[in-house]
């Protein structure tokens, strides 16, 4: 697969680029040797092969899930700037 200067250009459109001639054959160079390279993924055997998430073999540690008793609500408004009840009060921000 490979690139010409039309599909360079479309890209660069959507992408809302703007490229002068010259960058526009570079780009396109650019794009054929990323491709070219990508076949030459493609022609490795991977069968076997599991799937991964992740390139390292690290797990990550969790906490075990332990449930505590809720807050008062009055200790967690005690720091709040301004409260209406027991509930935050913010500025309204839809019009």
């Amino acid at each position: 697969m490979s690139v010409n200067t039309k599909d360079v250009a479309y890209i660069a459109e959507l992408a809302r680029l703007r490229f002068t001639d010259e960058e526009m054959v570079t780009m396109t160079s650019e794009l054929n040797n990323i491709l070219h390279y990508v076949e030459k993924l493609n022609e490795v055997d991977t069968e076997g092969v599991a799937p991964l998430s992740s390139i390292h073999d690290q797990i990550n540690v969790l906490r075990d899930d332990v449930e505590l008793p809720a807050l008062a609500s009055s200790a967690v408004l005690q720091n709040a700037p301004d409260k209406q009840d027991r509930f935050f009060k913010v500025p309204k921000v839809i019009g």
